[in-house]
């Protein structure tokens, strides 16, 4: 048995090396090229920062093409085994479906697996390097003047200490707006709360103005209030750092978007678009083992499909599956859906087409 399942694994392996290279291929020739020929010709930037830039902003995309490619290999090794009468001579020997699909799918889930681990160790840090490069290299350093959804913290060895939401920050008055500051204690546990109308930058430090504090260091559902007009900001980042440190969800890891997130809500601000982003690290890699689920019955049909056609049936599902995910994270951005409900909406409907294609297979 170990040997048949090395054969259906070694059959799976190049069509998904194949996949890979070509969904990569497609998407760098839709949309990263075009950027980098613009930093070229728009900003005058060297080719060799060009090239910096376009190797970090390729693991982004590499994520986004393993489901891809799953389901594209299931497909094709299936088909083949199929074309060749290969799994009419396996099932005669008294072996089932399910039996001869595992390897693939037990692939399929540690590809899973390590997609989530790269998308939490690897692909936040090379985003943030890549838009690092374009930011103080390319562009020079042009930044808008007003900034939106300011978050800032500091850290107490692993613990967070102090976590900072501004509504909008103004580079030209060196003034951040709407704040709301929380400081935590020994374990995460939340003493402080700060709200301002506003802070400004005395060259040396944060000064808020017009603020009330609430005191729950006591415990027990103990509230102290105490009002103020003016009050240093417990944060010693700079106008200079403020600008830099701010960062999109894509370049953040899923512990820094729950601080994101819980800032925001400490603020009463709109969080969705940052939940979507979490829970969508975990459901867009288990697409690949939602594909394998989907990809290999769909191999076995009666006809004798040709590559090309195994490659025009995966372009359909993936549009299917993209159209549905574009569809319910919009639902789930604008508050109609709970954002973990649309992000898994998706591969819910992919595991219950797949697990339907697997038994009727059987049967």
């Amino acid at each position: 048995m170990r040997l048949l399942d090395k054969y259906i694994l070694k059959a799976f392996v190049g069509p998904f090396l194949f996949g890979v290279f070509a969904f990569t291929s497609i998407f760098i020739g839709t949309g990263t090229l075009f950027r980098i020929a613009q930093y070229i010709t728009e900003y005058g930037a060297p080719l060799v920062l060009v090239m910096k830039a376009f190797v970090l902003a390729l693991p982004s995309i590499v994520i986004l093409t393993f489901p891809m490619s799953v389901l594209l290999a299931s497909l094709m090794t299936f088909s083949r085994l199929s074309s060749t009468s290969e799994i009419v001579v396996m099932r005669a020997g008294g072996l089932s479906f399910l039996r001869l699909a595992m390897p693939v799918y037990i692939i399929a889930l540690i590809i899973s697996i390590g997609a989530v681990a790269f998308n939490e160790f690897v692909v936040p840090r090379t985003n943030n390097m890549y838009q690092t490069i374009v930011r103080e290299q390319i562009m020079k350093n042009a930044s808008p003047q007003t900034q939106n959804h300011i978050v800032l913290k500091t850290m107490n060895g692993d613990e967070l200490g102090t976590l900072l939401y501004a509504k909008s920050y103004d580079a030209e008055t060196k003034q951040l707006s709407m704040i709301t500051v929380q400081q935590f204690g020994e374990g995460g546990k939340l003493q402080q709360v700060e709200n301002a109308d506003t802070a400004i930058w005395n060259g040396q430090y944060w000064v808020m103005q017009n603020g009330i504090i609430y005191d729950l260091s006591a415990g027990n559902g103990v509230e102290r209030t105490v009002k103020f007009k003016e009050q240093s900001l417990p944060i010693k980042s700079a106008p200079k750092d403020i600008q830099q440190d701010q960062r999109k969800p894509e370049e953040l890891t899923i512990k820094e978007l729950r601080h994101q997130i819980r800032a925001y809500k400490a603020a009463y601000t709109n969080a969705n678009k940052l939940e979507m982003e979490m829970y969508q690290r975990f459901t867009i890699p288990l697409a690949s083992f939602v594909f394998a689920l989907v990809g290999a019955p769909l191999g076995l049909q009666k006809q004798r499909s040709s590559s090309s056609i195994g490659f025009g049936i995966s372009i359909l599902i993936i549009f299917i599956y993209y159209g549905v995910m574009t569809f319910a994270g919009a639902l789930g951005k604008g508050g109609a859906l709970p954002t973990v409900l649309a992000a898994l909406i998706p591969d819910t409907l992919g595991i219950i087409a797949g697990l339907y294609l697997n038994w009727r297979v059987s049967k």
